[in-house]
């Protein structure tokens, strides 16, 4: 069967669109474009912020405790030696094997003298803080080791860059736990704006914590791809054998990001009404196309255009409507989030950020966020076109004729 849309049909629809001298129809073709352009703009906006929540808050868990982690057990006669560190960098896909020890306890400062409690990270020289960057921490001339607190920590303790603090930290080595006391020398703080890091953590050499706390630490396996987490950490439990726990951090945080996938959907599906309601204008475009062009109809029905043809003519011509406002929708949201990610115009208070876990609104452009977004609007302008190509298709050409 011969298809309805071809040169004719599409000559047609534009000559309908661009041709036209009705205000009427020309004001209502504005104002279809318009609602899809401004539906279309607000599903960029939303779904550019949920995917760079879902990706900067994944990146910046995964950048304070990597992707998989090895402990030790408690006991066993395996310890952080070559052997095992040699077995893991072994493993496709691991980038760097790295060294840590944490530990708990509180940092107090002048002033502050009663202290804000906190978690500590041991790295190796040259390790990485919590957002990943390498680090080398040293002693003073004095013999005070240095610590890199969080910038939401170092604020709230008053301190910064060559302070002296006093940290007491949890000694767990002993059946009775007990707290040992030391002084420390402040470099410059970190912000990973992730916001718990940044309140309530601080990074210090690995062997000094080792020291403080007592215990053997563990390894943290940075890999090239985190998607391939769980096949690693796999590989490096039947490489290692049961002497240590190997732990998949994406997994633990698994429903947080599920949850933040159906939260993403139903966004969609919510902002999504914003496009199919401003459908109804197109749909009354086409109303009012039809009834201006009835006697045209009429005549290019007498010269025997099929039925078929005079509908696929306004199905186009709603189609070309909505591609306009979702290509200015798209573009306008792209920019807009563009603007609000690169100069991070919203920005939240402590108060929020400790609810969220970021000091500022991320937005994230995927390519194929913007593609669901176009596919989904272009479907529903099309099927809003449906019925008034239907009643086009339906006259008579005698009464269009007559028609004044």
């Amino acid at each position: 069967m011969r298809s309805p849309v071809d040169s004719l049909t599409w000559t047609l629809a534009a000559r309908f669109l661009l041709g036209d001298k009705s205000r009427v129809l020309a004001g209502t073709a504005r104002a279809a474009i318009a609602s899809i352009a401004i539906g279309v703009l607000a599903m960029v906006i939303g779904m550019a912020l949920m995917s760079g929540y879902r990706h900067d808050l994944e990146r910046r868990l995964l950048a304070g405790s990597a992707a998989v982690g090895v402990f030790p057990i408690a006991g066993a006669p395996s310890a952080l030696e070559p052997d095992p560190l040699r077995r893991l960098t072994s493993i496709e896909g691991v980038a760097a094997v790295g060294r840590v020890v944490y530990g708990q306890g509180s940092m107090a400062s002048g002033s502050a003298a009663e202290g804000v409690d906190l978690t500590l990270r041991g790295v190796d020289p040259g390790g990485p803080d919590l957002t990943g960057r390498p680090i080398d921490l040293a002693s003073t001339a004095e013999g005070l080791p240095e610590i890199v607190p969080g910038a939401e920590l170092a604020a709230d303790l008053g301190i910064a860059d060559g302070d002296v603090v006093r940290l007491t930290v949890l000694d767990a080595s002993s059946v009775r736990p007990r707290f040992r006391y030391r002084s420390a020398v402040v470099r410059e703080p970190f912000r990973s704006g992730y916001f718990e890091f940044d309140r309530s953590w601080a990074v210090v050499d690995r062997g000094f914590l080792a020291e403080l706390t007592g215990l053997r630490g563990s390894f943290e396996l940075t890999l090239e791809d985190p998607e391939a987490a769980g096949r690693v950490a796999e590989e490096a439990r039947t490489l290692l054998g049961p002497d240590f726990d190997v732990r998949n951090f994406r997994n633990a945080n698994q429903e947080l990001f599920e949850a933040l996938e159906w939260q993403q959907a139903l966004l969609f599906l919510v902002l999504g009404l914003i496009v199919v309601v401003s459908t109804f204008n197109v749909a009354s475009t086409l109303v009012v196309l039809v009834r201006e062009r009835w006697r045209q109809l009429g005549v290019l029905a007498a010269m025997g255009t099929p039925p078929r043809q005079l509908a696929a003519v306004f199905v186009v011509y709603g189609g070309l409507v909505g591609a306009a406002g979702i290509v200015l929708g798209l573009a306008g949201g792209s920019l807009a989030a563009w603007i609000l990610d690169e100069f991070e115009i919203i920005r939240l208070g402590s108060g929020l950020s400790s609810i969220y876990f970021l000091s500022a609104v991320p937005f994230r452009l995927r390519w194929w966020d913007l593609g669901a977004i176009g596919s989904f609007a272009l479907l529903v302008t099309v099927a809003a076109c449906i019925l008034p190509a239907r009643r086009a298709a339906s006259l008579d050409p005698a009464a269009a004729l007559r028609y004044q």
